[in-house]
């Protein structure tokens, strides 16, 4: 077939279209989604079925940069920070010094078993040592493991936020190995530096970003999730130019969004998780067609002890260190252990080493998919089970509902309220956005003048208007009748 843009389109719609249709065998048979588009994309490849033959670690990175980036937003953006403050400390601890002690017991002992030098395997400790937000996010959700205590806020903090120190631990070895960066020295300061402009960058944009959203009104409320995708890239890129670290500044600008009062947050929020799925489908199809599984089989070996060694020694002594300062349980220590999930990013990372050139840099790259393949595969098939057996999981009454299970149930009467604004209300010409409403809670109709309306942020509310509210508890009852002026 020859190669025109007409192809290339072809091509890659029957690729998307393929891994889509094959996500549905996952539910079924219970092998991760990430396997089965990984699969799609080494079928299609130069060793596979479909003889597309991709060797451009160049293009793969770009992509799978703004795939991770997209999928970090739409993770962060989803999570509340009522759920992530109490376990803050522990989920920054394992995204700092989990990940160093994973990196480096890993780099120690593939130095031991193998012919890469001590930086080289340092390098190869560095690629794999967070687990994957793409990985924990689609597995805990599309599992829906309901999971007993702080659990599962802790891990998808922590699946959220140790990809910044990967890529910097990452990027600064390679850059000891190419002589880049003179000393060790030079790599401490870099560190504070790069998380700090990050974090702060990342709120400040994601305050801007909410500013931005509703001051702006635009003509058409499709525009809104495109703005917010040009503001995503925009912070990521800043942040970057910015000597800061770009990853860190774009879950933190999305946790500041989804905890705002914003306009057009729900389908926003209902957007990103669409395009969550899309960057998912498009980087791991990728990859897939990046790796050549012929390779696979000389490093086999080695892979095979160092993805034993990562999931059963590296990733616990990072979590047991970590967590020692905190009063956690040692099931729960265990379970932690065990959701050490890896996915696409180290496979994105190890393209780093290819585009610089380095000795080693095809059997890293290949180790780290084995070590990815083995993980998924491993873990990720067996986090129910191990819940269960560590006595975590919660019964199926007991996990979180939906608000619409809650509206639908009579068991949770209490979580509707129903209101009118009385005459010559205070609040009457105020958009919705301005009553700083909790965050838990939301107002899904409005009923004036005998008609139904659906609210955003946006929509200014009138005297006489009857508001149905949806509440997480009966707590924020008292609350939003007082913002309601209402007795």
């Amino acid at each position: 077939m020859s190669v025109t843009a007409e192809n290339i389109l072809l091509i890659s719609s029957l690729l998307l279209l393929a891994g889509v249709l094959a996500s549905k065998t996952a539910g079924k048979t219970g092998i991760p989604m990430l396997l089965i588009f990984l699969g799609v994309g080494m079928l299609a490849g130069s060793d596979g079925i479909g003889g597309i033959r991709f060797d451009n670690p160049a293009i793969a990175q770009f992509l799978g940069i703004i795939a991770l980036t997209y999928i970090l937003y739409s993770g962060g953006i989803d999570t509340k920070w009522p759920s992530i403050k109490p376990v803050l400390k522990p989920g920054i601890t394992l995204s700092t010094l989990g990940v160093l002690l994973t990196s480096f017991s890993l780099g120690g002992f593939v130095y031991m078993i193998s012919e890469l030098s001590f930086l080289e395997s340092l390098l190869l400790g560095s690629i794999v040592s967070s687990t994957d937000a793409a990985a924990v996010f689609s597995v805990l959700r599309a599992k829906s493991i309901g999971l007993k205590g702080h659990l599962r806020p802790l891990l998808e903090l922590e699946s959220g936020s140790n990809d910044p120190m990967a890529y910097f631990l990452t990027v600064s070895i390679l850059g000891l190995i190419t002589l880049e960066t003179g000393s060790i020295w030079e790599i401490i300061p870099l560190f504070f530096i790069q998380m700090i402009v990050g974090g702060l960058l990342g709120w400040l944009f994601g305050r801007a970003t909410v500013l931005l959203i509703n001051k702006i009104k635009l003509d058409f409320e499709g525009l809104y999730p495109v703005m917010l995708l040009a503001l995503v890239l925009i912070t990521y890129t800043t942040t970057d130019l910015l000597k800061g670290n770009g990853f860190l500044a774009v879950y933190i600008s999305a946790i500041t969004v989804g905890n705002a009062n914003m306009a057009h947050k729900k389908s926003l929020m209902k957007f990103f998780d669409g395009i969550a799925w899309l960057m998912q489908v498009i980087m791991f199809i990728t990859l897939g067609l990046l790796v050549f599984p012929k390779q696979l089989f000389p490093v086999s070996g080695i892979a095979i002890l160092a993805a034993l060694f990562l999931i059963f020694v590296a990733r616990p002594l990072g979590v047991f260190i970590s967590l020692s300062f905190f009063k956690y349980k040692l099931r729960e220590k265990t379970f932690i252990s065990w959701v050490g999930l890896r996915g696409a990013v180290p496979i994105v990372f190890a393209t780093l080493p290819l585009i610089e050139n380095i000795e080693m840099a095809s059997t890293i790259f290949h180790i780290v998919f084995f070590i990815v393949l083995a993980s998924v595969a491993i873990q990720a098939t067996t986090l129910p089970i191990a819940a269960k057996l560590l006595h975590l999981s919660l019964p199926a009454s007991l996990k979180r509902r939906s608000m619409l299970d809650i509206e639908l149930s009579d068991d949770f009467k209490n979580a509707i309220l129903e209101v009118q604004l009385p005459r010559n209300s205070m609040i009457a010409g105020k958009k919705i956005l301005q009553l700083g409403f909790p965050n838990t809670s939301l107002i899904v109709l409005v009923k004036r003048n005998g008609k139904f309306i659906t609210p955003n942020g946006q929509t200014e509310l009138e005297e006489l208007d009857e508001l149905m509210i949806m509440l997480e508890n009966d707590q924020e009852e008292e609350q939003i009748k007082n913002l309601l002026q209402i007795k």
